[in-house]
């Protein structure tokens, strides 16, 4: 982390340009005309005050190209020519690793073996390549997709793994060889070849479709699951869409891989396939980590869209939204991507995404008709699916909207959403049953805010100082009363104390905390530190591991304001908060002390109404009027009033 210069980094993806000691550009993360992207390279820290979006290094490349924590140290490590030491495995570790970059191995080679057929071989040209054609595919795509033909014979692609040197226990363990009472045969045979990518574009199986008319063979063959491969786990066309997701905050579902590369020469790259798979969690999951927001593209098959419900079902239960794109009958996503200009199929897909919850209450209300027996079947089916959106105020638009095309009263609907709370929760937590989730009114909700703690200004402002001025020393009286109460102070009594020392003396001395849960981690982790007689760097805080403090630290380190370079050549001088520290310093202390006495007198207050024995009232009076004494010192030397 010393070496890199968060500059050389996200310069690489912004033009970044020079506004004071700070660099600016426009941010990556979201579109904007002015820019509001702001890196520090003396702290090593961005920052969109657009977006909000904040971190180092490590933290752009894990958001901009999606990289894991180790991914993204990897990177930079070999950007900065820095040799990465990795800790000693076990055996076993090893073993699992060596076994899984075998299967790599070999599904790479695969790849290029029937890429070779496909383009090199008379057969490969004659039925795999014009068969691409046919569907309309550019050599572009072919080569983008690294698609490939495999023979129809038995064993000729196993023959020549072998022959070059690939173990057949690989081989069969991918599922490329099969081998069955003593002979090898070749799974994909007579086939043209999809590969199968991850997420860093690696080839983890294969997609493969029979281009004959054999009826006892399937139309399309996958790769068995591996170590490398688990189908559930896996979307095809999820490495080239990935950081077009991001940017478009859009996830194109479709059923093909046919599908996702016609969208792709259309211009739609932001698409993905379930493979003809049922969708699972997993997947789901998968998208989530790029966009909150899916839109399935289906083709006319109406049974085929109700058979999908179940799966769509497990979207919203994510917290995720949907949305359905209905093609015309007898065409596919695949098909009209094909017959139809660019603009024509953005146009289409714009204006025909429906709202998956109204999409479904209008399909079985067609299907329901005036038969009662039905809706009534149908108004549960609905309920179900708006029962498991996770956000209150989403279901609650859903109740309004169901109840008028449904035609059943608010109150119904929900009173059906509590009843499945009720099912759902009582198998796991005994006899508790949650408050109603939805509250139907004809007039307006009323929604409670939460309460913002009231200390949140000043307990920011102490993070802050500890954060920029740790080390710096200020000079203060031996005996701070002194200078509370007028008394005169001589300068035997000064002392000099690092401002760290100084402030957190004054916090321990009082026992005060944090209200806000992360400024307390953030303030345990540089008390932990200043026990030990050292300084938590800023540096330190920005790297840490846990997200939630580093991102604080960057948020507070950050400042959409810089002095302009012009205002020194022309003698205009402003006054900075290090040319008058100590005072700035024990303001702040003092406002947080005192802010921290209101809360408890707030409290104290409250106790006091409650008490009923004179005895323990007057105590509690007397605690109360020492308090008020402490604090009228505490604004006092601050130079505020208080009058009452």
């Amino acid at each position: 982390m010393e070496a890199v210069r968060i500059e050389d980094v996200i310069g690489e993806y912004v033009n970044l340009r020079k506004r004071g000691v700070n660099l600016l550009g426009l941010c990556p993360f979201h579109n904007e005309k002015t820019p509001s992207f702001t890196v520090s390279p003396a702290k090593g820290i961005f920052k969109c005050f657009g977006c909000g979006k904040a971190g180092n290094a490590v933290g752009f490349l894990m958001e901009h190209e999606h990289f894991s924590y180790p991914e993204a140290l990897k990177f930079l490590a070999k950007k900065y020519h820095i040799e990465i030491e990795e800790e000693k495995i076990t055996e076993e570790e090893q073993h699992a690793q060596d076994e899984r970059e075998s299967l790599m191995a070999v599904t790479a080679y695969a790849q290029q073996y029937f890429s070779r057929m496909l383009h090199n071989t008379a057969l490969g040209k004659s039925i795999g390549l014009s068969y691409f054609k046919h569907r309309g595919f550019r050599d572009d795509s072919i080569e983008k997709f690294q698609l490939g033909y495999a023979q129809d014979t038995w064993d000729a692609f196993s023959s020549k793994a072998i022959e070059e040197g690939y173990k057949i226990e690989y081989l069969e363990k991918t599922g490329l060889t099969i081998i069955k009472e003593g002979k090898r045969y070749d799974r994909f045979r007579g086939r043209v070849l999809f590969p199968i990518h991850n997420l860093s574009g690696r080839i983890i199986g294969f997609g493969g479709r029979i281009l004959s008319a054999e009826k006892d063979k399937p139309k399309y063959l996958n790769s068995p699951e591996s170590i490398i491969y688990n189908k559930s786990k896996v979307l095809y066309g999820i490495y080239f869409a990935r950081t077009e997701m991001v940017k478009k905050d859009n996830c194109y579902l479709v059923e093909g891989y046919t599908d996702v590369i016609s969208l792709h020469q259309a211009g739609v790259t932001n698409v993905v396939a379930s493979s003809g798979t049922s969708l699972t969690t997993d997947q789901i999951k998968l998208i989530k980590r790029y966009t909150p927001n899916i839109t399935i593209l289906y083709d006319g098959d109406e049974a085929g869209i109700k058979a999908s419900f179940r799966g769509i079902d497990m979207i919203l239960e994510e917290g995720m939204n949907v949305k359905i794109v209905l093609f015309p009958p007898g065409e596919d996503p695949d098909s009209f991507a094909r017959n139809h200009r660019t603009s024509e199929l953005e146009e289409f897909i714009t204006e025909g995404a429906k709202d998956f919850i109204l999409f479904k209450t209008d399909i079985l209300r067609q299907e329901a008709g005036k038969d009662p027996i039905k809706k009534a079947s149908l108004i549960r089916d609905i309920v179900k699916s708006v029962s498991l959106i996770p956000d209150g105020i989403t279901r609650s638009v859903y109740v309004k909207e169901c109840s008028v095309l449904l035609e059943v009263s608010e109150q119904i609907l929900v009173a059906e959403i509590n009843k499945i709370y009720r099912k759902r929760f009582s198998g796991k937590y005994d006899n508790f049953i949650p408050d109603p989730i939805i509250k139907p009114k004809s007039t307006l909700l009323k929604t409670e805010k939460a309460e913002v703690s009231k200390s949140e200004g000043q307990e920011r402002d102490i993070i802050r100082i500890l954060l920029q001025f740790a080390e710096e020393e200020i000079q203060i009286p031996e005996n701070e009363n002194n200078e509370n109460t007028g008394l005169p102070v001589s300068k035997t009594d000064i002392q000099v104390i690092d401002i760290a020392s100084y402030v957190v003396s004054h916090i321990q001395e009082d026992d005060f905390k944090f209200e806000n849960p992360i400024y307390q981690a953030i303030y345990d982790l540089i008390f932990e530190k200043l026990e030990h007689g050292e300084f938590t760097t800023q540096e330190y805080l920005i790297n840490y591991t846990n997200p939630a403090i580093s991102q604080m630290v960057i948020d507070i380190m950050s400042t959409p304001y810089s002095l302009s370079e012009n205002w020194r050549k022309n003698k205009i001088y402003v006054k900075r908060e290090e040319d008058r520290l100590q005072s700035a310093v024990i303001h702040s202390v003092n406002a947080f002390k005192s802010r921290k006495i209101e809360r408890k007198l707030a409290q104290h207050f409250k106790e006091m109404s409650e008490i009923t024995d004179e005895e323990a009232l007057q105590a509690k009076m007397e605690y109360i009027k020492a308090l008020q004494d402490i604090q009228r010192k505490i604004n006092s030397a601050m130079g505020r009033i208080i009058v009452g």
